[in-house]
Formats: structure tokens, C-alpha cells, sequence
């Protein structure tokens, strides 16, 4: 009898539907039992590693929560606990797990919009935007550079692949700012309602669209079809002005509804929702990615009640969902393939390179836009991070056949490294003083409700 009730033990986590092809099916209960045990255990060690990242090495939460969901995959976890790794993330349970964590960094995209100050941007536009071309320019420009060599190296890209394809990707994947992780790092530091911060993300988000729409390019050309890279372009380009221009129009009667009311009702976020699911609909359907959805919903949203009552409501959700997104890249992600010196020094040229271009030329174009240095360099300490948003890209290039597993390693430790300096090198280069200035406020507080500093950086009401 005992051996039996160990045996229903460890059979709890494995799948009880008829055979289909294998030994057996996962049923939906079998989901449901994953999927609940998956998120304690998400939760549990992105909070632990975040709180650690914060305690011992001065790192934002999302940092930690991004190396925790790094942990959490193949590369330690299931490294050291290979059978109970893959009997909690079984391959089955993993399409959950993503739609997941599509909801919530959406919704944390959503929130992070509803900071963004317009008036920043417009005062600020001539620096976006050279930042932007900046960021965008210079990695296709370095990547055009190195993919000769790398394409002489067997296995990091596919067989019979053209360079030109390979330096798309490649300037891709550089030009990248990750643009939750941004967002994120930007409201830890107490950027979110300051011109620095609403210019960085700004650039930052120009740049991750143009990175998308040329990754559209090349999987048109590597067998997607033209019309890919049609939708992408002309339907994102084509939202994002409807948006801007009769979608804000739109929605300020949701706006007025709720300062008479002075709350918002459970129909009126019901409403939000739907339009916020739209709105991620179209721009993943049009292959960008459905975060800039939220994002433009956000920005476009009225100011004054409707948006406190949006983070109010909402934020609660972004704290169980924004974990999974992290977690379901880093149950993709293998550093244990990068192993050899050759490789490791591949690796290292890739990762000096990004940084070089990234960091460099928008701090370059921020000082020829009329920054001073400190704040030129602080916006290129932040542009340097690419976070999560690289993960997802090249995992769409190692699913489509672009790269192989040992490039889409190196490009994994270029995410991570350039991601985890972006917070310290910005206090040392802008922050550090910034704050002592009274500029910013301490660090410590998260999300997009963190009080910002009252100094000369601080902006006057929208």
C-alpha cells in the first residue's frame, strides 16, 4: 500500500489521457495541475532572485526576474534536476504558459503607457528621433561587419542561408532595446514621468518596432512571402497613426464617464479590456508584437482619473503574469552550448560590438541633438538593454531555422550581460548624481505608481 501511494504521488504530474501518438495525453486536468504548481514556483523564485538581485548587487526586480527565469530553464534547474524539470515544464504545457505571459506584459506595456508624457515627447522630438535612427543605424551597420565571419563559423547560422538574410538578422538583434524591460528599469529608477525617461522610451520603442519589421523582412525572404513584411509595416505604421490621430479622440468619452462617476465601474474596465485584447490583436497580427498594442492604447488613453483608476486595477494582475513571461524564454534558453574558447571569444566580440553600437551611437546622437554629456550618457547606459525582447527575437530565429543553438546561447549571454550593466551604468554615469541633486527619488520602489522626483527633471502636468 505504501509503495502504491508513492507511485500516485509521482504520477501526479504526468499525463492521464489515452494514447495519441505517444504513451499518453495530457488531459485537462493535467494542464490545470501544471499550470498552478508553475506559477507558485514562478513566483517563488523571481521574487527570491529579484529580491536578491536588489539586496546584493543593486539590480531592478525585472532584472532578477529575468535571470530567474533563466534559472528556472534548461540551463541550471533542469541542468542539476533534469527529470523533475521536465516532469514541472513539460513541452506539452508551454503554449499556456506563453499566451500567459503574452497578458501580462501586454498589460504591463498598457500601464507603462498611460505614463507617457506627450508633452515630453514633443519637447524632446528632435532627440527621439535622432536617438532612434541612431540606435537602428549603427548595429545594422556593425552587423554588416561581423556576419562574414560568423557565417564562416559552422552551426551558428543555417545552412545556405544568404548574408545579406544573416546581417538583417543580425542588425535585428542589435538594434534591439527591450522594450518591457525598459519600461521597467524606467520606472524602477524613478524615470517614468521625466523627459529622460519619456525620451529613452521613446527611442526605445521606435527602435524595437523597426527591429520587428525587419525581422518580418527576412522571414519573408526565407520563405514567409512578401506579404509578412507588407502587414507588418504598413499595418503597424498604419495603427499606430490611427491611434494617434482619431483613437485618442475616441476614447475621451471613456475619460469623461469616469471623472463624473469619480470610479471606475467593473463595465468600464470590462471596456478597457476589450479595447486593450483589440488592440494586441492587431498589432500580433500584424506581426509586430502584441506588447506595442498595449502600449499605444495606454499612450493614447485621457489622463486624470481614468488612468489612476487603470493602474489601480490593473497593476495587481502584472505582478502574477510579467513573471511567466520571463520564465517562458528562459525555459528556451541553453548556455551550456557555448563551450569551447573559439566560441566563448565569438561571443565576447558579439557582446562588444552590441555595445559599442548601441551605447555609443545614441549617446553620440544624443549629444549632437544638444544633450549634455551626463544626460547623453545615461540615455545610452539605458538604450544598451535588451532584456527579454532578445530572447523573443532570436528564439523566433532559432524556431524558424535562421541560427543555431550555439549562436542563439551567444546572443542569450549578450541579452543578459548588456541588460544587467544598463541599471548600474546608468547610476554611475547619471543616476548616482541625479538623485543626490534631488533630480530623482531613491530607489527601491517598483512598478508604474513609483513617486517621481520634484527636481528640474520633474514635468508639468499633460
Amino acid at each position: 500500500m505504501f509503495d502504491e501511494l508513492l507511485r500516485a504521488i509521482g504520477d501526479v504530474l504526468g499525463a492521464h489521457g489515452p494514447a495519441v501518438n505517444s504513451a499518453a495525453s495530457y488531459t485537462p486536468a493535467d494542464f490545470s495541475i501544471h499550470f498552478f504548481l508553475q506559477i507558485a514556483v514562478i513566483l517563488l523564485v523571481c521574487r527570491a532572485v529579484g529580491w536578491a538581485a536588489k539586496k546584493f548587487l543593486g539590480q531592478p526586480q525585472v532584472v532578477g526576474e529575468m535571470i530567474a527565469g533563466v534559472l528556472i530553464g534548461p540551463s541550471l534547474f533542469g541542468l542539476f534536476f533534469p527529470e523533475f524539470q521536465a516532469a514541472l515544464f513539460p513541452k506539452e504545457t508551454r503554449s499556456i504558459l506563453y499566451v500567459c505571459a503574452q497578458v501580462g506584459v501586454g498589460l504591463y506595456m498598457f500601464l507603462v503607457g498611460t505614463t507617457l508624457r506627450l508633452d515630453h515627447f514633443q519637447s524632446k522630438a528632435k532627440s527621439a528621433m535622432g536617438v532612434s535612427a541612431a540606435g537602428i543605424i549603427a548595429p545594422f551597420l556593425f552587423a554588416a561587419l561581423i556576419t562574414p565571419f560568423l557565417l564562416d563559423v559552422p552551426g551558428l547560422f543555417t545552412e545556405g542561408l544568404s548574408q545579406g538574410s544573416a546581417t538583417l538578422f543580425m542588425g535585428a538583434c542589435i538594434a534591439l532595446t527591450a522594450f518591457p524591460m525598459l519600461a521597467r528599469i524606467i520606472n524602477e529608477r524613478g524615470l517614468a514621468d521625466t523627459a529622460l525617461g519619456t525620451l529613452t522610451l521613446t527611442a526605445g520603442a521606435f527602435d524595437d518596432a523597426a527591429s520587428w519589421c525587419v525581422l518580418a523582412i527576412v522571414l519573408a525572404t526565407f520563405g514567409g512571402g512578401p506579404g509578412v513584411a507588407l502587414i507588418a509595416i504598413v499595418g503597424g505604421l498604419g495603427f499606430a497613426l490611427f491611434m494617434f490621430f482619431i483613437g485618442r479622440r475616441l476614447l475621451l468619452p471613456l475619460g469623461r464617464i469616469v471623472e463624473e462617476r469619480g470610479e471606475m465601474s467593473d463595465t468600464m474596465l470590462s471596456i478597457i479590456l476589450i479595447l486593450f485584447a483589440l488592440c494586441a490583436f492587431v498589432m500580433d497580427a500584424a506581426g509586430i508584437h502584441a506588447v506595442f498594442g498595449g502600449f499605444i492604447l495606454g499612450a493614447c488613453m485621457p489622463r486624470g482619473k481614468l488612468t489612476e483608476e487603470i493602474k489601480r486595477k490593473i497593476s495587481p494582475i502584472t505582478i502574477l503574469l510579467v513573471p511567466v513571461f520571463f520564465t517562458y524564454s528562459g525555459l528556451n534558453t541553453r548556455l551550456d552550448t557555448v563551450n569551447s574558447l573559439m566560441l566563448l571569444a565569438l561571443a565576447l566580440g558579439i557582446l562588444l560590438v552590441s555595445i559599442a553600437a548601441k551605447f555609443g551611437a545614441c549617446w553620440l546622437a544624443a549629444r549632437l541633438a544638444g544633450e549634455d554629456n551626463r544626460t547623453a550618457m545615461g540615455i545610452g547606459a539605458l538604450m544598451n538593454a535588451r532584456g527579454l525582447m532578445e530572447l523573443i527575437i532570436i528564439n523566433i530565429g532559432l524556431q524558424k531555422g535562421i541560427i543555431g543553438p550555439t549562436l542563439f546561447s551567444m546572443m542569450v549571454l549578450m541579452a543578459i550581460i548588456t541588460t544587467v550593466m544598463a541599471g548600474p551604468l546608468f547610476e554611475i554615469v547619471y543616476g548616482r548624481k541625479a538623485r543626490e541633486t534631488g533630480e530623482l527619488g531613491q530607489l527601491g520602489i517598483d512598478g508604474p505608481e513609483a513617486p517621481r522626483g520634484d527636481g528640474q527633471l520633474a514635468a508639468k502636468p499633460a
